[in-house]
């Protein structure tokens, strides 16, 4: 019998506008529920938007893991990611295994689709960091856990008690 020693790949899914006390718990949460899916450090796969994605990938690194990066698109760190949060996710972006696109040119509703598709498409598991509320478009939390469960992709939800986002939608 052959032991498969390769890293189980887990994806994350989840809110953007997360307070940022939330922000810690999550990280907490996600380090955790890493510690539950696997023994062993784990490959990460993320969109690294802000709030549940970055929390994420620091939370894969600090257990010993790598992680890689799906782009929507080539704009999306000049027209997504918040001027205040661009050093945050440079670093992080910088800190990827690995980072491929999913060959929009543009950022939008279609390439965060396609990018959420591309993430499930490579993963083992994954986490949703996601309130249980339904979203307000295609590419929010909702459907992607969705696409996992049809895909029976094993899903954890991870949402700590005193969590809050900044807004409702999303």
């Amino acid at each position: 019998m052959t032991l498969d020693h390769r890293p189980v790949r887990v994806g994350v899914t989840g809110h953007i506008n997360l307070t940022p006390a939330t922000e810690r718990l999550v990280y907490d949460a996600l380090r955790t529920e890493l510690r539950r899916i696997s023994g062993e450090p784990v490959r990460g796969v993320t969109c690294l938007a802000a709030g549940a994605d970055q929390a994420f990938a620091r939370a894969v690194l600090a257990s010993g893991g790598a992680y890689e990066v799906v782009l929507p698109a080539p704009d999306y760190r000049e027209r997504i990611i918040h001027p205040a949060n661009r050093a945050a996710f440079d670093d992080l972006l910088g800190r990827a295994v690995e980072v491929v696109h999913t060959g929009f040119e543009q950022s939008g509703t279609a390439a965060y689709v396609a990018a959420n598709r591309e993430l499930l498409r490579r993963v083992h598991r994954l986490v949703a960091v996601w309130d249980g509320e339904p979203g307000c478009h295609a590419a929010a939390p909702d459907r992607t856990v969705s696409w996992a469960r049809q895909r029976d992709i094993p899903t954890s939800i991870v949402w700590p008690p005193g969590a809050q986002r900044t807004t409702p939608a999303g």
